[in-house]
């Protein structure tokens, strides 16, 4: 959604929108992003603003992962540390930019065994970039890179993985100063 009041107001907009489906116990896939879609999406045009934003659904129950939606991809990471790229961008369309999003749905689904898990990030950990360098191909943390910290500290509690990306990720970007943007991990792991 960008930065600002703007984008801050349309999140604010997401989240009411998306507790009272919840409180509905609406839970299937395809209604649920297409009313949060025209929700948005009316505001949009209302407030005359140029905003859209990625947005997924991630289902969890007895071992099964359902994802639905666009964002970045999911990493799915099995027992052994080796990582699956899941990539999203099939599943959905971004929120807010059209009236109707329905025919873009879809759903893919992951079986996770004990020790399996999976990583959600935002683009503001993989686009980090040093202070003081333009945010080119060599310069930003990357995908590949946040998969192999990831891989190498699997063995680790879930707690620990996000802080030993999250330390790597400020070590890259040596900031002492303000960070550019949101930097957030969601890391769970299957008991």
């Amino acid at each position: 959604t960008g930065h600002g009041l703007e984008s801050g107001v349309l999140m604010l907009m997401a989240q009411t929108a998306i507790r009272t489906l919840i409180t509905h116990n609406e839970t299937e896939p395809k209604r649920f992003l297409s009313v949060v879609n025209r929700t948005i999406y009316d505001n949009i045009q209302r407030m005359q603003v140029d905003r859209m934003m990625s947005l997924s659904l991630i289902d969890y129950n007895d071992g099964r992962m359902r994802i639905s939606g666009q964002h970045e991809e999911v990493l799915l990471v099995r027992r052994n540390g080796q990582i699956e790229r899941l990539d999203t961008i099939d599943l959905g369309a971004f929120v807010g930019i059209t009236e109707d999003i329905g025919d873009y749905i879809s759903e893919i689904e992951a079986v996770l065994e004990p020790g399996d898990g999976a990583v959600l990030y935002t683009d503001g950990i993989i686009e980090s970039h040093p202070e003081g360098t333009d945010p080119t191909a060599e310069n930003l943390y990357g995908l590949d890179r946040l998969c192999d910290v990831v891989s190498r500290n699997w063995h680790l509690s879930a707690e620990e993985i996000r802080w030993s990306v999250i330390e790597d990720v400020m070590r890259h970007i040596r900031r002492k100063s303000r960070i550019d943007d949101d930097l957030t991990l969601v890391i769970f792991k299957q008991k």
